[in-house]
């Protein structure tokens, strides 16, 4: 028999409820009182499980995008730590002009260098604030790490422009000669 409680232990002792009726209330509160219970519990805990999941999951993207950021940077620092320590020394009285981030830049270089440039075996890359020129087996490293560093690439260039250009723009072009030691 249920545990009754005071009330129905003071209506049973005055007589106004039978023995069996009393346990039988008794017994239906229970039962009632644990089913709401677990069931509130059970659903309590779905609700902590969906909670957790969620927490998880958004912890884990959290994460993975920590562990992109830093990878990000671990490939520029070893784009830019590539640059200094493979650039070429600018040396020479003139200026090689070229277009980058919008404006237009130079850098120093000889006769040398500037046949070097134009032919796709230097590359200029992006040190900082500064420029550097760059062979081209470290420009290929850099490109891989951090292609937004390198700035010019005669020899990247030639193979990008050729398959956008139309055979119109060369036949128009055509009649117009450019001079091979043109300087701007």
């Amino acid at each position: 028999m249920a545990k009754l409680n005071p009330l129905q232990q003071q209506l049973l002792k005055a007589g106004l409820v039978k023995k069996s009726k009393a346990a039988e209330v008794a017994r239906e509160q229970h039962l009632a009182h644990h089913a709401k219970s677990a069931q509130t519990q059970t659903d309590a805990q779905r609700e902590a499980e969906r909670a957790r999941a969620g927490k998880a999951e958004h912890d884990r993207a959290l994460e993975a995008q920590r562990k992109a950021q830093a990878r990000s940077r671990e490939l520029h620092a070893q784009a830019r730590q590539i640059i200094a320590d493979k650039h070429v020394a600018q040396a020479g009285e003139q200026d090689y002009r070229f277009a980058a981030g919008g404006a237009i830049r130079s850098v120093r270089v000889d006769d040398a260098l500037r046949k070097q440039l134009a032919s796709g075996a230097l590359v200029i890359a992006q040190s900082g604030e500064r420029y550097a020129l760059l062979p081209r087996n470290a420009a290929s490293k850099v490109r891989d790490r951090a292609p937004e560093l390198i700035v010019l690439d005669h020899g990247q260039a030639a193979s990008d422009t050729a398959a956008s250009s139309t055979s119109e723009d060369d036949a128009y072009y055509a009649q117009f000669t450019v001079p091979d030691d043109l300087m701007w």
